[in-house]
């Protein structure tokens, strides 16, 4: 098979033979190539990084609602209610909290919701009572209701008397208008 060599019957054979497996090593060493990227890179992702899963949450309600008053006194509020939220699971003190963000947010319905929901919790929290006259004045409905949460703050907490008695008199103002 040199250069001025013709071909013969058994020269085509060998090369016809080389031929079909230079066609045939090709795929198969592209197989073998991409099998091996791919296993590497599967190992890649799910063996050498590490993961970090939180299967407790390291805070406290406590904390959480400590974390949400200092969200909320720089303005973020959706921060301040997500720690609230957390702080909820465990905490009904934290629905209080929850309303205030939502009262400063504007939405009165929402904030409602939860001055409601931390009274049913706690019956006992002044406070409570006290954010859901003042909301009730705030939106002049249920001014009946809002003067009798009020006086229920006023017997539950006597300390905050001065400030319940505030909801109070401009619940009794907007009624005698």
């Amino acid at each position: 098979m040199g250069k001025d060599k013709v071909l013969d019957a058994e020269d085509k054979k060998k090369v016809k033979s080389l031929e079909f497996r230079v066609k045939c090593v090709k795929p198969i060493y592209f197989l073998i190539v991409f099998s091996l990227l791919t296993f590497n890179l599967s190992l890649l992702t799910s063996c050498s990084i590490p993961r970090i899963v939180i299967l407790d949450d390291p805070l406290t309600p406590e904390e959480h609602i400590n974390l949400g008053v200092a969200y909320e006194k720089n303005g973020e509020l959706d921060d301040a209610l997500r720690e609230y939220k957390l702080a909820a699971k465990s905490l009904p003190m934290a629905y209080l909290y929850i309303g205030n963000v939502y009262f400063r947010k504007n939405d009165l319905n929402e904030a409602e919701s939860a001055y409601q929901k931390s009274i049913d919790k706690d019956p006992l929290n002044a406070d409570a009572h006290n954010n859901l006259a003042w909301l009730y004045y705030t939106k002049k409905e249920k001014l009946d209701e809002a003067e009798t949460l009020a006086l229920k703050a006023m017997e539950l907490n006597p300390a905050k008397k001065d400030l319940y008695q505030d909801t109070l008199d401009k619940i009794r103002g907007a009624k005698g208008k």
